[in-house]
């Protein structure tokens, strides 16, 4: 629907500032998930006195099946002696009844994302007459005399062709991309101090960074508005939202305790906060006439997606590998800042592959093919997160820079044969 919006050829040199905007309001959603549910699970759990912990689960399943070794008992002991809900049990009861209240939260987080769900057919329901004139297929636009232009065989051919290859590279993009849910969350658990100090404590308040995303937008405002009365409203408004952002960093402890689901909110945040600066440059280029095609952005996206972890590996030198700990925690943790850095450069990717994709794919998919086209995204998206698991494979058998290094040379390779497609893909466009 995005897509037929921005068909008509008025509006056509927006469609990929609008793919941006689209992208940037899903991660409005993102953003706020793994706070609202560590909320939901630890407001859950405190109904018996229990606290969550990352830690925990491994431990309890490990001490359950009789497999935990005396270091791992150890910590859990002293984490079950944290919680009032633990006193007087063994260790195996506690672990049986730890689960069995962990598994009870997690379905009330699953209920939030139910609620979201049937919220947002409202928002869909409610709003559709103002894009009911997209909310078209092929056959209902021809019935409607929507002009399209007509594709030779050839045409249809040369453009199935290129949305295949690009379909070929996203599949390793989210394969090394999504390894936020995987590797890189084991990471954060086993080798990623669970403290913040200092300026890094900010990015663990949601609400610091809810206050910051929206101050870029009132920022650009300030430059940006026509009027005096509006750059000065915009002016006022970023000096109030930084104002608070530094009231809640203020007044956080010294130190402040993360768990490796924390990290999930950085990516989100980022799209959201980073999104009007990407339109700004992009917008500044096209107006020279010298912004990369869409082709040219996904492929510069491998690019930096491998510099991401890039920085991952040169965070992992040094540490043991995760066949020498064991299943313990390193005990060398390294700073937060390292996944932080790396979730900013892997954004900077996603804001050049994930709606530049899309976007793509709705200009160039043959009229009576696009919704089929825009499922294969989809699809080989799906079969990139499948892929997720291979890394996962090699995590006890190679040493951290050897997993990352997997990853890097997946993303170099698949963006040197973007650019040597390009050609083929840039044809199509036209």
């Amino acid at each position: 629907m995005v897509g037929n919006l921005y068909d008509y050829p008025k509006y056509s040199a927006k469609r990929d500032s609008a793919f941006s905007l689209f992208y940037m309001a899903i991660n409005i959603g993102a953003m706020f998930a793994p706070s609202m549910a560590k909320a939901v699970t630890n407001f859950f759990l405190s109904k018996s006195a229990l606290v969550y912990d990352a830690n925990i689960p491994a431990l309890a399943h490990q001490c359950m099946n009789g497999t935990i070794n005396a270091e791992n008992m150890s910590k859990l002991e002293s984490l079950a002696a944290s919680m009032p809900g633990a006193a007087g049990m063994d260790m195996v009861n506690f672990s049986n009844f730890y689960i069995e209240k962990l598994s009870t939260a997690y379905n009330y987080g699953f209920a939030v994302a139910c609620l979201s769900l049937i919220l947002s057919v409202a928002i869909y329901f409610s709003c559709r007459p103002w894009f009911k004139h997209a909310d078209v297929n092929a056959k209902q636009a021809k019935a409607a005399k929507v002009t399209e232009d007509e594709l030779t065989p050839e045409q249809t051919k040369s453009r199935i062709t290129a949305l295949v290859l690009v379909f070929a590279v996203v599949i390793f993009f989210w394969m090394a991309f999504h390894q936020n849910g995987a590797t890189m969350t084991l990471f954060a658990r086993d080798y990623t101090s669970n403290m913040a100090e200092g300026i890094t404590r900010i990015g663990f308040n949601i609400w610091s960074l809810a206050l910051i995303a929206i101050s870029i937008y009132t920022l650009f405002g300030a430059f940006q508005s026509e009027t005096t009365k509006g750059k000065l409203t915009s002016a006022a408004a970023t000096l109030v939202l930084w104002g608070g952002a530094a009231a809640l960093y203020l007044g956080m402890d010294a130190q402040v305790s993360i768990q490796p689901s924390d990290f999930q909110q950085f990516n989100p945040f980022f799209v959201v906060a980073l999104t009007p600066v990407s339109l700004a440059i992009f917008s500044a280029l096209a107006k020279k006439g010298k912004e990369p095609s869409a082709p040219r952005k996904i492929g510069l996206g491998m690019f930096v997606a491998a510099a991401g972890f890039l920085i991952l590996t040169a965070g992992s030198m040094g540490l043991a590998s995760p066949k020498e700990l064991g299943g313990t925690v390193s005990p060398e943790l390294i700073s937060p800042n390292w996944l932080i850095s790396t979730y900013l450069v892997l954004t900077f990717a996603e804001l050049l592959l994930s709606p530049m994709g899309i976007s793509f794919v709705s200009k160039v998919a043959p009229p009576k093919y696009k919704g089929m086209m825009m499922g294969g995204w989809f699809a080989a998206t799906a079969v990139g997160n499948y892929l997720v698991s291979v890394p996962g494979l090699l995590w006890d058998k190679l040493p951290l820079w050897g997993v990352w290094t997997v990853l890097i040379s997946l993303c170099v390779i698949s963006g040197l044969f973007m650019f040597a497609m390009m050609k083929k893909l840039e044809a199509a466009t036209r």
